[in-house]
C-alpha cells in the first residue's frame, strides 16, 4: 500500500470541544495537501470545512448525536439534514445504546433509519457509530445486522470518547457480521502506521484518526 492509497482511507478527524476556527482551518489544509478521504468535524464547523475544500476532492464529514448516541431519532434527523444542507458530504451518527442494552431493537433501528433517511435522499454516505468498548461481542453481531436492515454505508467502531477506542477483535467481529458489502470504519487511539495497518488487515476500510499527517509520514518514511 503506497501513501496515496493509505490516506484515502483515512478520515481526518478532529472532534474536540474546544476545536477552533484555526485548528479547522489547520487541518483542512494538511487534508488538502495529503489527499485525505474527508475531514471529520463537529457540525458548527461544516460550512467553514465545506468553503475550505471546496474542489479539493476531499469530502466533509461530520458528527450527529455525538458523542452519546442519546438523542431523539427525529432530533438526530434534524442534525443530519441541517449538517447536509450546510455542505456535510458524510454522517457518522452515534446509534442509540442505551436502547440496545435494554433490547429495544425497534428504536435502535428506527433511530438509524431516521438519520440513514435522510442522507440517502441526498446521495449521504452514513456511518452508524457503535461504541463497541460498552457492547458484549453479542450486542455487537445484532447491533450490526440492524445497521445492516437499516441501509447503513459502513459500522463505525468508537466515537474516540467512550471507554475504549478500536480494537483488532472488534474490526474482525463487523467485518465479519456486515461482509463486503457495508464499510467498517475504526477509530479511536490509530495513532501509528501501524495501528491503521493492523485495523485495515482485520478488515477496516476506513480509519478515523486525528493522527492522519503522522500515520501517512511514517508510511513515507519507511
Amino acid at each position: 500500500m503506497d501513501r496515496k492509497q493509505l490516506a484515502k482511507m483515512i478520515d481526518y478527524t478532529l472532534l474536540k470541544p474546544d476545536a477552533t476556527e484555526d485548528d479547522i482551518i489547520k487541518v483542512c489544509k494538511e487534508a488538502t495537501k495529503y489527499n485525505f478521504a474527508s475531514v471529520c468535524i463537529n457540525p458548527v464547523y461544516v460550512s467553514l470545512a465545506t468553503k475550505l475544500l471546496k474542489g479539493t476532492g476531499v469530502k466533509v464529514c461530520t458528527v450527529v448525536g455525538f458523542p452519546l448516541g442519546a438523542n431523539a431519532p427525529e432530533i438526530k434527523a434534524f442534525e443530519a439534514k441541517n449538517a447536509i444542507e450546510k455542505g456535510a458530504q458524510e454522517i457518522d451518527m452515534v446509534m442509540n445504546i442505551g436502547a440496545l442494552k435494554s433490547g429495544n431493537y425497534e428504536l435502535v433501528k428506527k433511530d438509524m433509519t431516521a438519520v440513514i433517511e435522510v442522507a440517502k435522499e441526498r446521495n449521504v454516505v452514513t456511518k452508524v457509530i457503535l461504541e463497541c468498548g460498552f457492547l458484549t461481542d453479542e450486542e455487537k453481531v445484532t447491533v450490526c445486522k440492524l445497521a445492516k436492515e437499516a441501509g447503513a454505508d459502513f459500522v463505525k467502531t468508537s466515537t474516540g470518547f467512550g471507554p475504549s477506542g478500536a480494537t483488532i477483535h472488534d474490526v474482525k467481529i463487523l467485518k465479519k457480521v456486515v461482509g463486503g458489502n457495508i464499510g467498517v470504519k475504526a477509530a479511536g487511539g490509530i495513532r501509528s502506521y501501524k495501528d491503521a495497518l493492523m485495523m485495515i488487515k482485520a478488515g477496516a476500510d476506513r480509519i478515523g484518526a486525528s493522527a492522519g499527517v503522522e500515520i501517512v509520514k511514517e508510511l513515507k518514511e519507511r
